[in-house]
């Protein structure tokens, strides 16, 4: 080795000997003689001292140094003079009084200071190299690490095995869209990228191995944002011979590790759970996040015939008026602007408009559209709401899912824009009794919710032929704060309900053959009773330390439109590449993106 100790390393009981360090010039300070170095690895800071007495030469190297040179460095610890300790940083009390010093490498003008806490995102993203070197992507990494090492640990005990499964595999239909790669040797083929292990972690379970687990990379060709990314980890685990209640205690009790070693924060188990429809009904999302009020309220009884049109008609048609009560930070008046840009924000969640009223006293509100209510109305709208003078509250008159999607994304927005999100709190709940189908209006059929693997409730099996939109599936979320972190499911071990499941999704028996043969064969061969959970790695890490955003805790993230900035990918093919895996290479030659 180059060093005989890390920057983060030396402290009182090194003083006296000497040692080696090596790494990158946090800062160099010349004080008309001395000059001092903050030398800088991952492992921390120790502070250089080099004396001209000491050595003219290497003193007259040291005056050369500029931030993020590469340096090594010999000399012997000593002890801080009094009142210069550093008590911020573990190396503090010491120093190392230089006596070589040899620049391993240069460095050219950075384009931004590692301090600087105003630096553009995609200039970071561009100089990633550079960005990594900050001490907070240093944090986020060791932290995921951490993490990832306490999966590994908790579920070794619990008697999993690890097994991986192949990048290169079958297009199969499971909700997004795949990357697809070309095969040379198989021309006019693609493999697909996986967008989950999920029919191998099944094939897996049919082979017998009945505890699986992989820190698994996924796959999906889908539009991004902040917690998406087309590549990203998880969590991925599967059990045979299980029901709900065992994976979901697992999984708790996993996450219930992770939450005690890396936070320090006790988990109280088993968690809460809700269902579906609860969830709905009360926040307007499958994913609440219960760190605040806000609950949303059913008032169509409260406005029935009440003569005001807009709510008659929705009430006539089969809609519903849900509202929920805000309570603004003192100091903070709502202008009539504010209501206007509040509706127009909320009609792109489909509603049409959005009705509000100020609460100034019991059965007493100011609204353009007051004058349509008698007091009782409003009074017993105030007392479901459970709503105080000075309070505002918003209504949605729509269909049951647009009202509460629209009132559950209000709910978000003012919480996070008025400060009312707990700092530091943490919810977590599991939301269960999915719908095993949504229906899709535009084609006219049936999509899965989760997957079409999933098993419906035993007791729902009848349903598939009578009326498979009241089905419930054998699925569930773990939420953390309002974010989806992890999802799955009890899945089809029988090869009869699978094949009705596929025909439900509109496949016909040839389709189902081509896309999933295999599966059906396996189905046939003695298949357990099975299922499993997947937490993504990125959105836990987000939520564990507090970061805005998925690409603080991934080393080598792409931006929103999918590119990465560093090395400029994706890029295109050469026309001999093309050729050679028998596309049209003059066609995709000519029409490639110009750089």
């Amino acid at each position: 080795m180059l060093r005989t100790a890390t920057c983060g390393e030396l402290n009182k009981s090194f003083v006296g000997k000497t040692e080696t360090l090596t790494g990158w010039v946090d800062t160099r300070r010349d004080h008309g003689g001395l000059i001092f170095v903050d030398l800088r690895d991952r492992w921390g800071i120790t502070q250089i001292v080099l004396n001209p007495q000491a050595d003219p030469g290497m003193h007259k190297k040291a005056e050369s140094l500029r931030s993020e040179f590469v340096i090594r460095v010999k000399g012997k610890v000593s002890q801080r003079p009094a009142g210069t300790v550093n008590a911020r940083i573990p190396t503090g009390e010491i120093e190392l009084q230089a006596e070589e010093l040899e620049i391993l490498n240069a460095c050219l003008p950075m384009p931004f200071g590692l301090e600087e806490n105003n630096v553009g995102e995609e200039l970071r993203l561009e100089y990633r190299f550079l960005d990594l070197r900050r001490r907070e992507m240093v944090e986020n990494l060791t932290f995921r690490h951490r993490v990832l090492k306490l999966v590994h640990e908790y579920l070794d005990k619990q008697g999993f095995i690890e097994v991986e499964t192949p990048y290169l595999t079958k297009s199969t239909p499971e909700g997004a869209r795949d990357f697809l790669v070309p095969s040379r040797l198989n021309p006019g083929t693609f493999y697909a990228l996986p967008q989950s292990p999920q029919l191998f972690k099944q094939i897996l379970m049919i082979s017998g191995y009945d505890r699986y687990y992989q820190i698994a990379r996924c796959f999906r060709d889908e539009d991004l944002r902040k917690d998406r990314q087309p590549e990203h980890t998880q969590i991925d685990l599967e059990m045979s011979f299980i029901e709900e209640d065992d994976i979901m205690g697992v999984v708790e009790g996993m996450v219930a590790h992770i939450f005690k070693h890396a936070r320090q924060i006790d988990l109280r188990l088993p968690l809460r759970r809700m269902s579906y429809q609860e969830a709905m009904e009360k926040y307007g999302s499958d994913k609440p996040d219960l760190r605040y009020g806000m609950e949303l309220r059913d008032l169509t009884p409260v406005f029935e015939k009440s003569g005001f049109k807009i709510f008659d008609q929705t009430i006539e048609g089969g809609g519903q008026i849900r509202g929920i009560c805000f309570t603004p930070p003192a100091g903070v008046e709502f202008s009539r602007k504010d209501f206007d840009d509040l509706t127009q924000w909320i009609k792109t969640y489909g509603p049409k408009g959005l009705a509000w009223f100020k609460v100034t006293g019991l059965d007493q509100v100011e609204s353009p559209i007051q004058k349509f209510f008698d007091a009782a109305r409003i009074k017993k709208m105030i007392q479901i709401l459970g709503a105080q003078p000075g309070d505002i509250l918003f209504l949605v008159a729509d269909a049951f899912k647009v009202a509460a999607a629209s009132l559950g994304a209000l709910r978000c927005f003012l919480a996070e824009k008025y400060g009312k999100v707990p700092e530091g709190k943490f919810e977590l709940l599991w939301v269960v009794d999915f719908p095993l189908f949504d229906w899709n209006q535009e084609e006219q059929r049936c999509d899965a919710c989760h997957h079409p693997f999933t098993s419906p409730k035993p007791e729902d099996v009848p349903m598939l032929d009578k009326d498979p939109l009241k089905a419930r599936a054998r699925a569930y979320d773990l939420i953390i704060n309002g974010t989806e972190t992890g999802g799955g499911s009890i899945r089809i071990h029988d090869r009869a309900v699978q094949s009705k499941i596929f025909q439900l999704l509109n496949f016909t028996p040839q389709q189902a053959e081509a896309q999933f043969g295999f599966l059906l064969k396996a189905l046939s061969y003695g298949a357990p009773p099975h299922g499993g959970l997947a937490i993504g790695v990125d959105r836990l890490i987000t939520l564990l330390m507090n970061r805005d955003s998925i690409r603080e805790v991934i080393a080598f993230p792409k931006t929103q439109k999918g590119t990465c900035l560093m090395t400029e990918a994706p890029s295109a093919a050469t026309e001999r590449q093309l050729k050679e895996l028998n596309l049209d290479a003059k066609k995709m030659w000519l029409e490639r993106p110009k750089t």
